[in-house]
Formats: structure tokens, C-alpha cells, sequence
């Protein structure tokens, strides 16, 4: 039961950022990856862990954060890193934006991968 309380609130949470990513500026990128990620938690919900869909989002997320890396750099390198929480600096510093998505695509990534750890511990269905 605790199980899927948590993977529903996980659902719900990824689902929330999905819709608030409406006004981002590649917003159908952002609305798949978390609309993914939801659905892996739902699936979760009823013990269901398909191999195939959370290796490929594994591998799919895995490579954008490879994208995504030198931005996080940047901005762990920067002498201001509460420039990540500020509105204003994702327009004067692009890695600000590339470094707040890098952390979006963690959990997204961090998500899935317990999933497929969960699906890989089970028989072949």
C-alpha cells in the first residue's frame, strides 16, 4: 500500500512539473520527459516494470544530460551559484537554464533507473 502511495505522489509530482513547463521555452521536449516519468510511476503503482521502455528512457535521458553537463559546470564554477534560484539570471547566463534542466533530467533520470532496477530484480514476464 505504502508503495503505491508514494510511486502515485512521484506521478503526481512529475506530472505537475509536465504541466508547468507549458510556458518553457521548448515545452513539448520538457512535457515528454516528465510525462514519461509519470507514466513509468504509474506503472509502478501496479508492480509493472517494462524492461524495454525504462532502458530506452534510461539511454534517452542519460544522453541529453550528457548535453546538458557543460551547463552545470558552468554554473558550478560560477562565484554566484544562487543564480540557479533567481528569474532574471537564466536570461544574462545560458548555462543557468542549461544547469536547471540538467537537475530536472537527474530526478527524471534517477526515477526511472530504481524503476528498471526494480523491473530487473523481477522474472521475465
Amino acid at each position: 500500500m505504502l508503495r503505491k502511495i508514494i510511486n502515485g505522489l512521484l506521478a503526481l509530482l512529475f506530472m505537475a512539473f509536465a504541466f508547468v513547463q507549458v510556458n518553457d521555452p521548448d515545452p513539448l521536449v520538457w512535457i515528454a520527459i516528465y510525462g514519461s516519468t509519470a507514466v513509468a510511476c504509474i506503472m509502478a503503482m501496479y508492480r509493472y516494470y517494462p524492461r524495454p521502455y525504462l532502458a530506452g528512457l534510461l539511454v534517452l535521458f542519460l544522453v541529453y544530460l550528457a548535453f546538458l553537463f557543460p551547463g552545470m559546470v558552468d554554473w558550478y564554477r560560477s562565484a554566484d551559484r544562487s543564480l540557479l534560484f533567481d528569474d532574471v539570471a537564466k536570461m544574462q547566463y545560458p548555462y543557468i537554464e542549461e544547469a536547471r534542466e540538467f537537475l530536472g533530467l537527474a530526478l527524471c533520470a534517477i526515477a526511472v533507473a530504481v524503476y528498471l532496477v526494480f523491473g530487473l530484480a523481477r522474472p521475465a514476464e
